[in-house]
């Protein structure tokens, strides 16, 4: 085994994800309906925040370059990671570094995780809908009103009262129309590279590391080993069992970061599967059209296949038919994903 699957099945309501005229969607063409979804990147993000606060560590900086032009304006130019796995979120998140000029040999990798869009679980169980929202602060008697006129000068109050004479209008109340929220059941599926997991190429044609830091990495204990990418540095011992934790309990408990405080949802887990079958894991945590009425579809949760580790948590059973649903579902699935990363022999995988 060298690839693990998940797919977490997680309820939504009354919210955001990604702000895009209030709601990011793509529209389902069988079903004509817009379908709200949160990016593998905002996912990915969470992700890494979710890590960095379970190993108690700092994601690693940015470099952010700009140019002054001729005319002394200031010109956005590269961005660039730091390209030292080290840090957690670059070692399981990936890099690209690609110097200005083609001077400096351009360094990448591409990361273990791979992570979809949260979407709906189908698209007749989740969707979008509007609403109307005001910002009202028109009890409160210390606000400060300022209107300008066509050159921008300020009006007066007196020039104010006599400009609102026969219009209904309030100066301390803004009606904010049609703003999309999103609602419903909605699945991401991830999957963990184990050969790249911990293990970082030193191949010099294709570097994704700088000599410097390849030399303070074996300084550090990093063991020189093979893989099917070829040579590579495999993260220490110590740091694997300390960061496999740290990952798992990111995986499991991930939470959309960018929430609005007035559309907050837990988002809460409903099910989580894991299995070494990309095909069964599809069908682990799925939905069916309903024999009675095609414009109805249900949630299934499957706890029978072999093959495919299934976790349901109590709430569960206020929205799909189960019996497997446990009060510690989300531990024992911690407890699993963190036996199968650490059973995998990084340091040893060419034999």
């Amino acid at each position: 085994m060298t690839t693990i699957y998940i797919r977490t099945l997680k309820r939504a309501e009354h919210t955001v994800f990604c702000v895009s005229d209030g709601q990011k969607y793509y529209y389902d063409s069988q079903f004509n309906r817009r379908i709200p979804f949160s990016s593998g990147q905002q996912i990915k993000r969470s992700l890494v925040d979710s890590l960095c606060d379970a190993i108690n560590q700092t994601p690693s900086p940015t470099t952010f370059l700009f140019d002054v032009t001729k005319q002394k304006e200031l010109k956005e130019g590269e961005v660039y990671a730091t390209c030292d796995p080290t840090y957690a979120d670059q070692l399981f998140g990936g890099w690209m570094k690609a110097a200005k000029g083609g001077k400096d040999r351009t360094l990448k990798r591409r990361s273990p995780l791979s992570i979809s869009a949260m979407r709906a679980l189908h698209p007749l169980l989740a969707g979008t809908y509007s609403e109307n929202a005001s910002f009202d602060r028109s009890d409160r008697p210390n606000n400060q009103v300022i209107v300008r006129d066509e050159q921008g000068n300020q009006l007066s109050e007196d020039d104010i009262i006599s400009f609102l004479e026969g219009k209904d209008r309030s100066l301390s109340r803004k009606w904010i129309p049609d703003n999309r929220r999103a609602t419903g059941l909605f699945v991401s599926d991830m999957a963990i590279d184990l050969r790249r997991l911990f293990s970082v190429t030193i191949n010099s044609f294709e570097p994704e590391m700088s000599e410097s830091t390849i030399e303070k990495l074996k300084n550090e204990g990093w063991i020189e080993s093979e893989n099917v990418f070829g040579k590579c540095l495999v993260a220490p011992k110590n740091l694997r069992e300390e960061w496999i934790k740290g990952l798992a309990k990111a995986i499991i408990n991930w939470k959309i970061t960018s929430n609005q405080a007035r559309t907050f949802s837990l988002m809460d887990t409903l099910a989580l599967s894991i299995s070494d079958n990309a095909n069964l894991i599809a069908g682990s945590i799925r939905a069916k059209l309903s024999e009675e009425d095609s414009e109805k579809a249900n949630p299934v949760i499957d706890e029978s296949l072999k093959g495919v580790n299934t976790f349901i948590t109590l709430q569960a059973g206020g929205f799909i038919q189960t019996k497997g649903e446990t009060f510690d579902a989300l531990e024992k699935a911690e407890e699993h994903l963190i036996k199968i990363l650490s059973e995998f022999d990084y340091e040893n995988q060419v034999k």
